[in-house]
């Protein structure tokens, strides 16, 4: 069974999918990471758009609000279409990378202007939890059983319902205690999301193997690498918000 936290890489996201004899026309895995970084690149194009407009234009955070609001908001439009449209993938997947890296961008230069060199860590954080992550997958180091998919998956239902609490009380004025905060439990919450984001990568990873293994359309590199980009955009948000609680007990 393919089973993973990431709703882009959910079993469901593959029923109704035709599979593929002819190995020109199926998915490879080498095609989902290079498809990775393509979107990887329209993150950076409009992370950098952002990161520009923001530091020309005085530090003012109101410059780039209006950017990342609509790269929050545009970005989740289309993560839905291209959830439910899965063929539109090669054309959903890039705006969507394009969107969100406006919104991270915001977020990354409002954050470097209050903590200098906070962004360059968590990029660095980031890709290392990756890399490192990769290898243990690759190696056998970390076996995907049905238990861990399971732990995984309910963990992070989880935190998403924590976040879903706690956006809807922020909206009659009621904000959760600690969990947000800089202090101990406010950290070691973070920590704990972190983990669990950084665990979805191996789930990811599975997900595409065993996709390119079952012959999926090559349209499924790009979904696949949308699904992976949709993980490691989230895993990136949670380790600068550690990093600026640990910034902000200095």
């Amino acid at each position: 069974m393919m089973r993973t936290a990431n709703p882009a890489l959910s079993e469901r996201a593959f029923e109704g999918v035709g599979r593929y004899v002819d190995a020109e026309s199926a998915m490879t895995v080498q095609g989902a990471v290079n498809k990775t970084g393509l979107l990887l690149l329209c993150v950076v194009a409009g992370a950098g758009w952002t990161w520009h407009l923001f530091f020309q234009g005085a530090a003012d955070p109101a410059i780039v609000a209006p950017w990342m609001i609509g790269g929050l908001v545009g970005g989740f439009i289309l993560a839905l279409v291209t959830i439910f449209k899965q063929q539109w993938a090669p054309v959903t997947a890039p705006l969507y990378s394009l969107l969100e890296g406006l919104a991270i961008g915001g977020m990354s230069a409002i954050a470097e202007s209050q903590y200098s060199g906070i962004a360059v860590q968590a990029v660095g954080l980031t890709f290392g939890t990756l890399l490192a992550l990769l290898v243990a997958y690759s190696s056998g180091l970390i076996k995907v059983t049905e238990n861990f998919k399971l732990g995984v998956v309910a963990a992070t239902g989880g935190i998403a319902i924590v976040y879903l609490v706690s956006l809807v009380l922020s909206l009659f004025g009621v904000q959760v205690p600690f969990i947000f905060s800089n202090g101990l439990i406010g950290i070691g919450f973070s920590v704990v999301v972190v983990i669990i984001a950084a665990l979805n990568l191996v789930l990811d990873f599975d997900f595409i193997e065993t996709g390119a293994r079952s012959g999926l359309p090559k349209y499924m590199e790009w979904y696949a690498a949308f699904g992976l980009m949709v993980t490691l955009i989230w895993l990136y948000i949670e380790i600068l918000r550690l990093l600026i609680k640990l910034r902000s007990r200095d």
